[in-house]
């Protein structure tokens, strides 16, 4: 199969967990026979390389500014010029991971009669689909116009269910296992990882470090490591006793440290899935994480980690919790059993059946 995979961004700009999953599928699909390319964006003039082995070709991303500052949707800028690659490509399946791209591949799946899939990275309720003006119609757009749409989740399928009347498919991103190997050692004392932006407020981390004064009376010599940012008045506001700023941005050294830690952490709020939690399950490390959102769906069980409802206190307690886990030598072994549940192979399989029907009909 000629699979076009359309995002806005992609290495080496950007690497949250979308880039990491469409690199992921993209290269497991070239492993399996099939033709993948990626359809992304950049600021400068375009250019075309291989990742992998796999194509990448990045339009030109225009100045976005004045539509930021009004609110509208992100990324609508490269869409003038990723389009024309989409209908000149030949593919027989174009899967976008946002709602702009979506729409885009809808309008091409009109225009060709081959299949569109739109896998929404997110929670489509009301206050993500309002956040930005124009979200909602054109997440509308990519819904009504795709032959299937995917969601990371049960939990973001029913909001799919809720806010837009329409059923999802659930498939989960899934860790490559070799990429985030067991564990063998721990630290000296107790360690805590979270790989979060600390950029975005959604994701609270400034809730991990306010509950850590609790953490540190307990256990004195515990340490704090988040993902530095690149603004330094972003990084002063989470200075504080035994908290360290590191570079999470490289997958090797991001496996070494979690398989290192006690826990890992991640105190969003109604999050769609939570891959850097199954990463952390990998190398053996047990997670906390919020009990709202879909982290009920990773941490399922009391042995792979804790979920916490409330503030700063409950997150202390949970990681207390998980760090007497951490000390049994029992835990690893289970991590991983469970995050071997959400394998990137067992994702690219679903992703490649979904396509394979959608053909077919």
């Amino acid at each position: 199969m000629r699979v076009d995979l359309l995002t806005p961004c992609f290495w080496p700009e950007v690497r949250r967990g979308t880039e990491r999953f469409v690199h992921e599928l993209a290269t497991d699909l070239l492993e399996d026979g099939h033709q993948p390319r990626i359809v992304t964006s950049k600021w400068g003039r375009p250019d075309r390389l291989e990742q992998d082995g796999v194509p990448v070709w990045r339009v030109t991303r225009l100045p976005d500014g004045r539509l930021r500052r009004r609110k509208f949707e992100d990324h609508l800028t490269h869409l003038p010029m990723a389009y024309p690659l989409l209908r000149a490509g030949g593919a027989d399946v174009v899967n976008a991971f946002a709602p702009p791209d979506g729409a885009a591949a809808a309008r091409w799946s009109k225009a060709t009669g081959r299949p569109a899939v739109f896998s929404f990275m997110g929670v489509p309720d009301h206050a993500g689909l309002m956040w930005r003006r124009k979200r909602l119609e054109l997440t509308l757009a990519a819904v009504e116009g795709s032959a299937a749409t995917v969601a990371l989740s049960k939990y973001a399928a029913d909001a799919f269910w809720t806010w837009l009347g329409h059923e999802a498919r659930v498939i989960a991103p899934g860790v490559d296992l070799d990429r985030f190997p067991l564990g063998t050692t721990r630290t000296e004392e107790p360690t805590v990882v979270c790989s979060a932006a600390l950029e975005e407020d959604r994701k609270r981390v400034r809730l991990l470090v306010e509950a850590w004064p609790a953490v540190r009376r307990e256990r004195p010599g515990a340490r704090l490591l988040l993902n530095r940012p690149r603004d330094p008045g972003v990084a002063r506001r989470y200075a504080g006793d035994g908290v360290e700023l590191v570079d999470m941005d490289d997958s090797a050294e991001l496996a070494r440290m979690s398989g290192e830690a006690w826990a890992a952490a991640l105190p969003s709020f109604g999050e769609a899935f939570g891959l850097v939690l199954v990463e952390a399950l990998a190398t053996g490390t047990p997670v906390v994480g919020s009990a709202g959102g879909a982290f009920p769906e990773i941490i399922d069980r009391p042995e792979v980690g804790r979920l916490f409802e409330g503030g700063a206190d409950d997150l202390a307690r949970a990681l207390l919790e998980t760090f007497e886990l951490a000390e049994d030598p029992g835990t690893r072994a289970v991590c991983r059993a469970r995050a071997a549940a959400f394998s990137a192979r067992a994702t690219t399989d679903r992703y490649e059946a979904l396509y394979a029907e959608l053909l077919a009909a």
